[in-house]
């Protein structure tokens, strides 16, 4: 993705399902679970730079000892601080103690049965270590006590937070993430008050009362219970003092979670291949929990899985398809190859199917495999093309003629290179736009001044703000006659509000291109007409809000504004003419069939929540507003 957005976070869970003696005699380490913990967050480093964290906890503690160990940092080396600062505990320890389960157990912190990491993009807001997962709800009942760390925006935080408020609650901040810790907190009480009224009267004593609640606290219920209000896209995952944890998916399955069992350990990721690559385990091993569905892990080791919400019509986020989620999933990287391959056609409609003069390049990094699918589906037509040039030959198959022919491949060239990150503190403007225009260098003597064409795809484009100021600016430089941007993702018109940071209607280039045709073709009046309509909405109940965006961009055609919106990513003053080419959303779903979630594109929101936020984006960007919609 050429435009920088912060997106999905990343979540692990692992519980040892054997005493950790178990792990010194078959790997020969107390801290396996650590191990596999730090494996999984490392191969989903992709998914958090902003910070990261962890939890343990410790089972069957006596009193007065530490059971939870947590550590969290925003560090730039995120991991790597981590990780230095968790295992500086056991520096000290001496070699033949390692050995000794039950010695590291009663004496170090992070030697738990139960572990919790997180990888943290932060979508809005400081980026402190308080805005860092998991996040910790303490009590002396350790049954009470609750760590939380998600992949998850609420789009309906002031609902939530006025819940809060109804049961009596002063919370400390209002933000989704304490506000949710708050919510499943509050019927966390309520579920172990429930269980310690229900035997009490038969006249156990408060170790055998404990002992009961540990047995019957049903995690279930107690997320059945305070995810009524719910809305938005999530996968959160929480341990209970006492050794219960769970890990929630919406009920439309926006946000991604896998997991795999043995008998040895459980271990659950926001990413399958993070799981395969730490588990060494063939993708059939491993489970997606199912929308609406909770992973329960029980104390004394029994797993399952349990619907806790109605589950909604399956809207899995195409975005994680088509760039968040890391492409080693071997779903994920015949779905981009797809993407390329579908836009083949047009990409060579739009260069007359002159292969001699068109050099085909991607940008950046993460377009690579739909680059990959859209040289194949070139590929295809080239030898289609073959074909029909062999066959009108009849008889005269002469050698240089079907040499010739058959000499014919597409010019595959690396042409943009990210350079190294440039950092300035330079105030004026003009010298910081000059140095971030280098955040690209291209390959020289490649193209042939003003003969070839270039085609560069990319994944997706958002704001078009880094194609304008680096990539078109900087590849015009070799003098081509043409560069054509093809973006393996349909037009971003809409906001995301269920984890993406892309809350602001009027960054988006798409939207830009909508208003520059709007006022080209005198239509300027409709946007008048629709903020009214939105600002109509706003009393109503949320299941009966209408996305009312979406009538404005059928004025015009997909072309049209694809059309438009190379108008505006065209730096001023380059001489080759700028052509921009979109996925289409047909072409997206069939790509990728099971993952439909596409509201970014569509305006079509999966849940009640998310045609508010349109509406608030636009309401926003009318009044000039320049805040998040939700």
């Amino acid at each position: 993705m050429s435009d920088q957005i912060k997106h999905e976070c990343g979540v692990a869970v692992i519980r040892l399902l054997k005493p950790l003696d178990y792990y010194v005699e078959k790997y020969g380490t107390a801290l396996y679970g650590l191990n596999k913990l730090q494996l999984l967050l490392q191969k989903q480093r992709n998914r958090g730079q902003d910070g990261a964290g962890l939890a343990t906890i410790k089972l069957d503690p006596l009193p007065g000892s530490r059971y939870i160990s947590r550590k969290r940092t925003n560090s730039p080396n995120y991991l790597k601080d981590l990780f230095d600062k968790v295992y500086k505990n056991f520096q000290d320890v001496p070699e033949e103690k390692f050995q000794d389960a039950a010695w590291l157990k009663k004496n170090y912190p992070f030697t738990g049965e139960l572990l919790l990491g997180h990888l943290r993009y932060g979508t809005h807001g400081k980026n402190s270590i308080e805005t860092c997962h998991p996040f910790l709800r303490k009590n002396n009942w350790i049954s009470r006590n609750l760590i939380l760390a998600g992949n998850f925006n609420m789009t309906n935080v002031d609902e939530l937070f006025g819940d809060l408020i109804d049961f009596g609650q002063y919370p400390k901040e209002k933000s989704d993430t304490v506000t949710v810790l708050e919510k499943i907190g509050h019927f966390l009480d309520d579920e172990v008050q429930r269980l310690h009224s229900w035997f009490k009267p038969d006249g156990y004593n408060a170790e055998q009362l404990n002992e009961l609640i540990f047995e019957h606290l049903d995690v279930q219920r107690l997320l059945r219970r305070a995810s009524k209000k719910f809305d938005g896209g999530y996968v959160m995952a929480g341990l209970i003092g006492h050794g219960d944890a769970f890990v929630m998916r919406d009920p439309g399955g926006i946000r991604p979670a896998f997991y795999f069992q043995n008998d040895e350990i459980v271990a659950v990721a926001s990413e399958r291949p993070a799981i395969q690559t730490a588990m060494d385990v063939h993708v059939s091993k491993i489970k997606e929990i199912k929308p609406g569905h909770a992973l329960i892990i029980k104390k004394d080791g029994r797993v399952s899985e349990e619907k806790f919400i109605k589950a909604q019509k399956k809207t899995p986020c195409s975005f994680e398809r088509i760039y968040f989620s890391r492409g080693t999933d071997t779903d994920i990287y015949i779905e981009r190859k797809k993407l390329g391959e579908l836009l083949a056609k047009t990409v060579l409609d739009s260069v007359n199917g002159d292969f001699k003069n068109t050099v085909f390049s991607f940008v950046p990094n993460t377009a690579e495999s739909a680059f990959y699918g859209l040289m194949e589906g070139v590929g295809k037509c080239l030898n289609q093309y073959k074909m029909e040039k062999i066959m009108n030959l009849k008889g005269d198959l002469k050698e240089k003629k079907l040499e010739k022919i058959m000499s014919l491949t597409p010019r595959v060239e690396k042409i943009a290179v990210k350079d190294a990150k440039l950092r300035t503190f330079i105030a004026d403007g003009a010298s910081r736009i000059e140095l971030v225009s280098h955040v690209y260098d291209v390959t020289y003597g490649i193209v042939q001044n003003n003969k070839d064409t270039l085609v560069l795809l990319d994944d997706s484009i958002v704001r078009g703000t880094t194609l304008k100021d680096s990539i078109i600016k900087i590849v015009s430089r070799l003098r081509p006659k043409k560069i054509v941007i093809v973006s393996s993702a349909p037009q971003i018109r809409f906001p995301d509000c269920y984890g993406i940071d892309m809350s602001k209607m009027g960054e988006f280039v798409a939207f830009k291109a909508l208003v520059a045709l709007l006022k080209e073709n005198k239509k300027e009046h409709l946007l008048k007409k629709t903020y009214e309509k939105c600002k109509s909405q706003e009393g109503l109940p949320k299941k009966k809000v209408k996305n009312m965006v979406i009538e404005l961009y059928e004025e015009f055609e997909y072309e049209e504004i694809s059309k438009k919106i190379a108008e505006i990513v065209t730096p001023e003053g380059i001489k080759p003419e700028v052509e921009v080419i979109y996925q289409t959303i047909e072409g997206l779903h069939k790509a990728c069939p099971n993952h439909k979630g596409d509201w970014y594109f569509s305006g079509k929101y999966p849940t009640p929540g998310g045609n508010r936020v349109a509406n608030r984006a636009f309401i926003n960007y009318m009044e000039g507003k320049n805040k998040r919609a939700y």
